[in-house]
């Protein structure tokens, strides 16, 4: 009988998490290309993004809340660095396009100062390393917070777009895989850009890839 107790009990929590998985969809970003799976429909907010050598992006974030979850993905748009910076009022001698073109730097160094800012929060470090999505590089971040809530954080730069994904989750909740991992990347048509490796270890995005 304790058995046949246990085994429904274990059927019961895998038949409520399957239902609860049922209730994601895979939510799409035509402004900002790219697709995750997501538990209700995100709220927007655009926001401005102060980089790491003084210019200030645009930005927007996408929200989803379901119950005690937060899923989150920020998106920054460097697409026009150059004049960004350019307007910048704060600039010194060392801007100068003769010098280090900070607009350039402010772009390649933007997932490091992302993560940067991660570390900095006053949340403890329990995994810190190098990733890729569909191999677009990027770094992932594990964090337990001041209120034992865990965040689960993934940063990349693709066509000078940083994209940050960042689940923030009970203590008891297991990783966010099915939210971090989901990440997808459009173009302007709208189809998803997958890449591979090529023997020179160049990436070339492969022709038909699968849905």
């Amino acid at each position: 009988m304790q058995r046949l107790k246990t085994i429904s009990l274990v059927s019961a929590l895998f038949l409520s998490s399957t239902c609860f998985a049922q209730d994601w969809f895979e939510f799409t970003s035509s402004e900002d290309l790219f697709t995750i799976n997501m538990p209700v429909e995100p709220v927007v907010e655009d926001i401005d993004w102060p980089s790491e050598y003084g210019a200030v992006f645009p930005g927007r974030v996408y929200t989803s809340t379901s119950r005690d979850r937060i899923y989150a993905v920020t998106v920054i748009d460097y697409t026009d660095a150059l004049n960004v910076h350019i307007a910048r009022t704060n600039t010194t001698a060392a801007d100068g396009p003769v010098n280090y073109q900070y607009w350039r730097i402010d772009v390649i160094a933007s997932v490091a100062y992302a993560a940067t800012q991660f570390r900095n929060r006053g949340s403890e470090v329990t995994y810190d390393a190098w990733h890729h999505i569909e191999r677009v590089a990027g770094h992932q971040l594990n964090l337990t917070n001041p209120d034992d809530t865990r965040s689960y954080v993934g940063i990349y730069l693709h066509k000078e777009r940083l994209y940050i994904v960042e689940a923030t989750v009970p203590q008891r909740a297991p990783p966010q895989g099915h939210f971090q991992q989901s990440l997808g990347f459009n173009d302007e048509d709208g189809l998803r850009v997958r890449y591979q490796w090529a023997d020179d270890g160049s990436l070339y995005r492969e022709e038909n890839p699968n849905p």
